[in-house]
């Protein structure tokens, strides 16, 4: 700037910033008129606020502190009873803060003194193997169902989905037991009619059969009673 211009023009503050002439405009005139005062926000127009910070941390308080005497868990209808507000207000808040009162999770505490090596172990097969090494996890799904759908089966179409007939046959049910190489995300998977230890033994042979012979191989497995019996044992 020179002396004949003291002051940069809007345009140029605009570029330097990255907004417009009108905003610069509008802040160099909030300035003058306001000083220091008039860089703060100006109030909103529309209707006052009614809901307060204090109303909100009271609502989660309550969602995180209490249980509803009826219920096993918060509503947006019963806490909106509670609390006094609206039910849309409350779902505004759960969802800001990431609270679901409707859902919850299960978990199991090992007793097996142990269980912090395991999981190291099983761990470390996972992130780095060995050279040479084949990490398999095995698991079994039983009681699939094998349903045969009867009827003609209508492709999908350009903005129409497959349609399939809703009337079907039963031909039992079958398990699937199936080994994944979490590495290359591929699966050894055979079914069977059922899942006891002779179908696991003969899945650890299919197993056996798939994969070359000059590798060592970690199976990975829950504690099934299948998974431990003698014969498994003494055949692995």
């Amino acid at each position: 700037m020179s002396a004949d211009q003291p002051y940069a023009s809007l345009t140029k503050v605009g570029q330097q910033l990255g907004v417009c002439r009108h905003t610069v405009r509008t802040w160099r005139q909030r300035f003058v008129q306001d000083r220091i005062a008039g860089l703060s926000d100006a109030p909103k127009s529309g209707t006052p606020r009614k809901i307060q910070d204090q109303d909100v941390e009271k609502l989660i308080q309550l969602t995180l502190d209490s249980l509803p005497e009826d219920a096993t868990h918060w509503s947006t209808r019963s806490m909106a009873r509670a609390s006094g507000m609206s039910q849309s207000a409350v779902l505004r808040i759960w969802r800001a803060f990431g609270l679901r009162p409707h859902l919850s999770e299960s978990f199991k505490l090992s007793k097996d003194p142990l269980f912090i090596e395991k999981v190291r172990d099983i761990v470390g097969l996972y992130l780095s193997p060995p050279t040479r090494v084949l990490v398999l996890c095995v698991d079994e799904k039983p009681q699939i169902q094998a349903l045969e759908r009867n009827g003609t089966i209508f492709p999908m179409q350009p903005g129409e989905v497959e349609k399939k007939a809703h009337d079907y046959v039963r031909h039992g049910t079958t398990t699937l037991f199936a080994a994944v190489d979490a590495k290359a995300g591929t699966v050894i998977g055979k079914c069977y009619p059922r899942h006891r230890t002779e179908e696991f033994k003969a899945f650890l042979e299919e197993v056996h059969q798939n994969i070359p012979e000059d590798l060592d191989v970690h199976l990975i497995l829950d504690n099934y009673i299948t998974h431990k019996s003698k014969v498994v044992q003494l055949s692995s």
